[in-house]
């Protein structure tokens, strides 16, 4: 009885501590949040958005960044959709369940947690360098594909599985071929988790720095890119370097620009969360 009671207490006091670490880190975000919020929302304004960067802060705008993050995020989406999607349906429906296919999966779920740095390391090897891509907005986008396929593997590895059996069931008692049961049947039941993964992992991507200027993306670039061979920065490149100015104009410039940023990532975060929710109420097993 002793035991269990020391037991009982020991649980409450760690779900206590809990409970008190996670008010303490919403304050502290929310702190942080209020300071950025106060500071840059004073800076947003249509000239922030369309200017090019300049060596004075009230000049300053976030054009070119902001264009760069677009080139990035378009490409890598084309770029990472299609593979990632193939190779989980792959994975789940076709690949027999054998040594190599256990090696694969876990490979797969390790490389989700691999830090960002490493996939840059690895861009400018093959990409920049043995592909003679150089520090191009093609190269950092095939370097961020890399880096979010095994979230878009894992994510829709895990919708296709949430997928009855009887709906295949029903599907091939009808004649239809293994094929037009994954292409007409599964992938549509699925295809709401499958988006939304695709859409956290870009948003993942959006926010990554890192990798980029492993690549060799610029902290100052005066044009937007038009092609895909272009130079560019991207938006936390861009606050990266507004950080590291001394004068405060530029940290005004960094908080505005962390603001659009997070309203960027918050709204892809919404696109998936009501994504997810109507094709849950259109399909319904």
């Amino acid at each position: 009885m002793n035991k269990i009671r020391i037991n009982r207490l020991k649980d409450k006091g760690f779900s206590v501590l809990g409970m008190v670490s996670t008010l303490f880190g919403l304050i502290l975000l929310g702190v942080l949040f209020g300071d950025i919020i106060i500071e840059g929302v004073q800076r947003i304004n249509w000239d922030f958005l369309t200017n090019l960067p300049s060596r004075k802060p009230e000049k300053s705008g976030i054009f070119t960044a902001m264009m760069g993050s677009v080139w990035i995020l378009l490409l890598t989406t084309i770029i990472s959709f299609p593979i990632g999607v193939a190779a989980a349906v792959y994975l789940e429906e076709y690949a027999t369940k054998g040594r190599l296919s256990r090696i694969l999966e876990i490979n797969i779920s390790n490389l989700a947690g691999v830090p960002s740095i490493i996939y840059g390391l690895l861009g400018l090897e093959v990409f920049a360098r043995l592909m003679g891509l150089g520090p191009s907005v093609l190269a950092g986008s095939l370097t961020l594909s890399l880096l979010i396929l095994p979230i878009i593997i894992v994510a829709t590895r895990e919708s296709i599985k949430a997928v009855p059996s009887s709906i295949r069931d029903a599907s091939f008692a009808l004649g239809a071929s293994k094929w037009q049961t994954t292409y007409f049947q599964v992938l549509p039941a699925s295809f709401g988790g499958i988006l939304t993964g695709v859409i956290l992992a870009l948003s993942r991507a959006v926010g990554e720095a890192a990798p980029l200027i492993v690549v060799g993306a610029l902290a100052y670039v005066p044009f937007a890119p038009k092609t895909p061979m272009d130079e560019f920065s991207v938006m936390p490149i861009q606050i990266f370097n507004w950080i590291s100015r001394p004068q405060h104009g530029f940290i005004v410039n960094a908080s505005a620009a962390i603001i659009v940023l997070l309203v960027i990532t918050f709204a892809m975060n919404g696109v998936a969360m009501y994504l997810r929710s109507r094709w849950q109420k259109r399909i319904k097993w």
